[in-house]
């Protein structure tokens, strides 16, 4: 249940942007081989921005706090950032905009290569000078492509206010328990769970929910009362790349106005098959009229 109290942000994302080069190829690339592209295209990315955007496309109002470098990358990026809408709370440091560098092959299947450059800058003190907006907002929303001493300060600030919180584990890494006692909410793929030990462990820590992420599969929920399994909506996928974003983004957008666990994983597997029948990241994240129409059916 949403507190009666009024914030100024639904959902504030803490993480990532990136400047996404993506290159169209026949298969991935196996150790020491060369492949040659079919395509090339750069399209914003990162995961915090990614989420943060399809959040705000589902309709929440949306705060972002992430770190751009100084450069014609960030420009560009904090361009996105404001013509979606959203609030930026930008640091803008003197290092590279982190790149993301995706090979995307016929079957819409990725591999990825994130360079961080200034997403390694968005510290514990980014976080403290930015604590206001971690207290005025009903979700708080973070992933791994930023410190987890970031993530777990920011969390522990939300907990404080109330807020629920969400954390994408990608890429999985070494949780630690105090950041796993702060999440409410972790949202993983089956390959991030199983790195994460299982959902018995996430449980055993202290998380509320799994959200997990089936791809073609749709979403499982678990949590200490049991299982309930999302069915995917059935789409032909073009690239998965910003899939599982735009699944996190449109989950934090729906429990902040309200919805209960299962509606808002609905709209999250939605969300993700829309994105999945589009090429890019940021370009192929859904608005809340597409996710509606395919929920509605």
């Amino acid at each position: 249940m949403v507190s009666e109290r009024s914030y100024s942000y639904d959902v504030v994302v803490v993480g990532s942007a990136n400047l996404d080069l993506v290159a169209a190829v026949e298969h991935l690339a196996a150790p020491g081989e060369t492949v040659i592209a079919s395509d090339y295209a750069e399209h914003p990315g990162g995961k915090g921005l990614n989420q943060a955007v399809a959040a705000r496309r589902s309709g929440a109002r949306t705060a972002f706090l992430a770190c751009l470098g100084r450069d014609a990358a960030g420009d560009a990026l904090h361009r996105v950032i404001t013509d979606e809408g959203i609030d930026p709370y930008v640091v803008d440091v003197a290092v590279p905009t982190g790149r993301a560098l995706i090979s995307v092959d016929r079957d819409a299947e990725n591999s990825i290569v994130v360079v961080p450059g200034a997403n390694q800058h968005l510290g514990i003190g980014v976080v403290d000078d930015h604590r206001s907006i971690l207290t005025d907002t009903r979700v708080v929303l973070a992933q791994l492509e930023v410190s987890t001493d970031a993530v777990e300060a920011a969390f522990a600030i939300a907990r404080v206010a109330g807020a629920i919180t969400i954390l994408n584990p990608a890429p999985a890494a070494p949780l630690s328990p105090g950041l796993l006692s702060l999440c409410d909410i972790v949202v993983p793929n089956q390959t991030e769970l199983a790195q994460l030990g299982g959902t018995s462990a996430l449980l055993e820590a202290g998380v509320s929910t799994i959200v997990t992420t089936l791809g073609a599969r749709g979403i499982r929920i678990v949590d200490g009362d049991g299982t309930i399994d999302i069915p995917p909506y059935a789409v032909r996928a073009v690239d998965t790349t910003g899939a599982g974003d735009a699944a996190c983004g449109a989950l934090a957008a729906a429990l902040a106005r309200g919805d209960d666990v299962v509606t808002a994983a609905r709209r999250a597997a939605a969300a993700g098959a829309i994105a999945a029948t589009r090429p890019g990241a940021v370009p192929s994240l859904p608005t809340a009229v597409e996710i509606d129409a395919l929920v509605d059916g």
